[in-house]
């Protein structure tokens, strides 16, 4: 019961609206009406500038951090209980039940949850990102490279099973959520980081 009631609780935690709360709340606009309509941080940017922006991320980071801090403590760690309950804060943010079973990627939320998993592997994710974003300009695209290395630095680390098939189901789960994204980096008509556009698809 115990396992059961973390795992639901994390699924909640993972479904608080950063993205709305902040945008709403504190500049007064619907990240959903911008840009990508995405309610994250890359399309926080478009609609918020860079303050909002780093709210929503610090926000959606800690949602994925905290539940799984939680959970190391009290399903002890390398767990298949913990493991769950980070994916359960990923699946939380992306289908939340505070917005109709809605939401956003679960990039940040997986962030958070890696960071608690292993600090190594949370290093080359961000080194990865920050390299493919630098050079393309794709936040979508430094996204779906830096997820996929996270199974493959988990397992070169020597982390435990859980926690690496964790990585492989986020993985998953990440890239379905950009299905559109990757249509439109092959079409060429993916929104760059930093460009503010109306609204034209979900993202």
């Amino acid at each position: 019961m115990l396992v059961v009631a973390v795992i639901v609780a994390a699924y909640l935690a993972g479904s608080i609206p950063f993205g709305i709360l902040v945008g709403r709340g504190l500049f007064g606009v619907d990240p959903r009406t911008v840009g990508s309509g995405n309610i994250g941080a890359a399309n926080s940017l478009r609609a918020l500038g860079i303050g909002g922006a780093l709210l929503v991320l610090g926000g959606d980071i800690i949602k994925g951090f905290v539940p799984t801090l939680l959970a190391t403590h009290l399903l002890g760690y390398g767990s298949w209980g913990v493991a769950a309950t980070g994916l359960a804060t990923v699946v939380g943010h992306t289908w939340s039940v505070f917005l109709g079973f809605r939401g956003g990627k679960g990039v940040a939320t997986g962030l958070g949850v890696l960071g608690m998993l292993s600090w190594p592997a949370t290093l080359v994710f961000l080194a990865v990102w920050l390299v493919t974003v630098g050079l393309t300009r794709y936040s979508s695209l430094g996204s779906l490279v830096a997820n996929l290395s996270v199974p493959l630095s988990l397992y070169a680390l020597g982390a435990p099973v859980p926690y690496i098939a964790y990585g492989v189901l986020a993985l998953g789960l990440v890239t379905w959520r950009h299905a559109e994204n990757i249509r439109r980096l092959v079409t060429g008509t993916e929104l760059r980081l930093g460009t503010v556009k109306e609204k034209d698809a979900r993202s």
